[in-house]
């Protein structure tokens, strides 16, 4: 007997995350932002001065993707590039004055993200999926989020 695969794990991820960021891209257009550019100001906002490599490493993309994004940014003036110090073919990506507003911004965004993901859902349990989640990452090669298999 064949199973539905509505009722797959995979289905279900698929589904909950195309939902999650098609609504998160919603709410960062409000601020002029399209989804995924977040990732890079959070990534920086860990650890500014990053190169595109390490920034394309650390949301799980492409470079070509993330030289695009910081294009766009540099564009609003949420980041810019400078020339590295150790290595004159290679630009670091830094955070401006601007992009502090818009971090604010995006964390209010994810929290409500998040509570209205997990309404419903008590405590113990989202902490339970939290761990699931990355024990799947894991499991299928990496617990980096985001990060491509």
């Amino acid at each position: 007997m064949a199973r539905n695969h509505q009722k797959s794990v995979a289905f279900r991820i698929t589904a909950a995350t195309h939902v999650y960021r098609a609504r998160m891209g919603t709410m960062l257009a409000e601020i002029g932002l399209h989804a995924g550019q977040e990732g890079v100001l959070k990534a920086l906002a860990e650890q500014d001065g990053q190169s595109m490599s390490e920034i394309a490493e650390a949301l799980g993309v492409q470079p070509p993707t993330v030289t695009k994004m910081v294009g766009r940014l540099s564009s609003k003036g949420y980041v810019e590039r400078r020339e590295s110090n150790q290595d004159g073919r290679r630009e670091n990506v830094f955070l401006t004055e601007s992009s502090t507003d818009a971090l604010t911004k995006i964390h209010r965004m994810l929290k409500r993200m998040d509570r209205k993901a997990l309404a419903g859902i008590n405590t113990k349990d989202q902490k339970k999926l939290g761990r699931m989640l990355r024990r799947m990452s894991r499991n299928l090669g990496t617990d980096k989020p985001g990060a491509a298999i």
